[in-house]
């Protein structure tokens, strides 16, 4: 009986070393996992939003058909996209894309900006745009949204077409409101 004992013993020290590292593992995983976002965080607080010209000056009609420009848009922090509504092509997803922004966005005074494409006019955004010359006779564009700042810079684009735009674009949108503050949103 003496030797059944003295097994049970390293065997029950066995089981709770197991059970010790079973518990372990998890807390340390997730331990490591914080301390890696918050490097990640403390990166993206530091880095920049870079700068790629100006908006030109413009005035369009809005869907009202009133005129809609840069008059409007002047002390704002805004995001464009360009489609069209008989798109076959992507704009359906770059839609979609711009409602995912709307709801980390919603409290702040970022406006969500939506432009035809007509392919006959110069694209002032330095995006992609042909003149409908595929062999379906289609406009071809740009998938970008685009982020602008207060003063009109262009601070980024973003591919839609991309897994994490809409992430990419959410960081430098909030990165752009420290920098810039304006008015709260009152919707």
């Amino acid at each position: 009986m003496n030797a059944t004992t003295t097994l049970d013993r390293p065997s029950s020290r066995t089981a709770t070393a197991w059970k010790t590292t079973l518990i372990a593992i998890p807390i340390v995983t997730l331990a490591l996992l914080l301390w890696l976002r918050q490097l990640e965080v403390n990166a993206l607080r530091q880095r920049t939003v870079s700068s790629y010209g100006t908006v030109p000056e413009f005035v369009l009609l809005n869907q009202d058909g009133k005129n809609f420009g840069s008059a409007q848009l002047r002390g704002k922090i805004w995001i464009a996209d360009f489609i069209y509504t008989t798109c076959p092509g992507p704009c359906p997803m770059i839609s979609t894309r711009m409602s995912e922004l709307q709801k980390p966005l919603k409290k702040t005074d970022v406006h969500l900006v939506s432009f035809s494409v007509d392919p006959a006019k110069d694209n002032g955004f330095k995006l992609a745009v042909s003149d409908g010359g595929d062999e379906k006779g289609i406009p071809v564009h740009s998938t970008r949204m685009t982020l602008v700042d207060r003063h009109g810079a262009i601070r980024g684009y973003y591919d839609a077409a991309e897994p994490d735009a809409v992430t990419k674009l959410v960081a430098d949108t909030t990165h752009l409101l420290r920098e810039q503050p304006g008015e709260k949103a009152t919707r």
